[in-house]
């Protein structure tokens, strides 16, 4: 049985606040959805977007910030409380270049959830993600302490 997000109420804001960021908005990802602890996003094709006019290839800056953000969403879908996460590292293999024209898919896992640290994979792919445009690896930094006390000010 495939297992669901470990709080689905708090996976479902944290998904929606990622994708709302500006800088996920000015890029134009939107969520898919999620199967099992994977999520999905999206990256419509534009012209702006384009790393190389000539070739009409999305930059790879954007694949970068695709696979970023999908990776700390599934991160958020073994939490079973709100924490800060912070991306440590995160490389990316560019395996072919992207259709000109075609939306991009991001699918992500985390697979495995350390008291400090979460490692996750993900590929981005045009129909099927067994023919990948690229393939992402990351860290992410968990801060699982509470938040501190500051004067005056309730975290409840």
């Amino acid at each position: 049985m495939m297992q669901q997000p470990a709080n689905p109420a708090l996976f479902d804001a944290i998904s929606r606040l990622f994708v709302s960021l500006p800088h996920c908005q000015t890029l134009g990802i939107r969520y898919v959805g999620i199967t099992g602890r994977k999520p999905t996003l999206q990256l419509d094709w534009r012209a702006d977007l384009v790393g190389n006019p000539a070739s009409g290839v999305i930059h790879g800056g954007v694949i970068t910030s695709l696979v970023d953000t999908c990776s700390a969403i599934a991160v958020a879908a073994h939490l079973p409380e709100g924490q800060v996460i912070a991306t440590l590292d995160l490389r990316i293999d560019y395996l072919t270049a992207a259709t000109t024209g075609k939306p991009i898919l991001c699918t992500a896992e985390c697979y495995r959830l350390s008291s400090q640290i979460a490692f996750t994979r993900a590929v981005c792919y045009h129909d099927d993600p067994n023919e990948p445009i690229a393939h992402g690896v990351a860290t992410f930094m968990r801060e699982s302490s509470p938040l501190p006390a500051v004067a005056g000010v309730s975290h409840e």
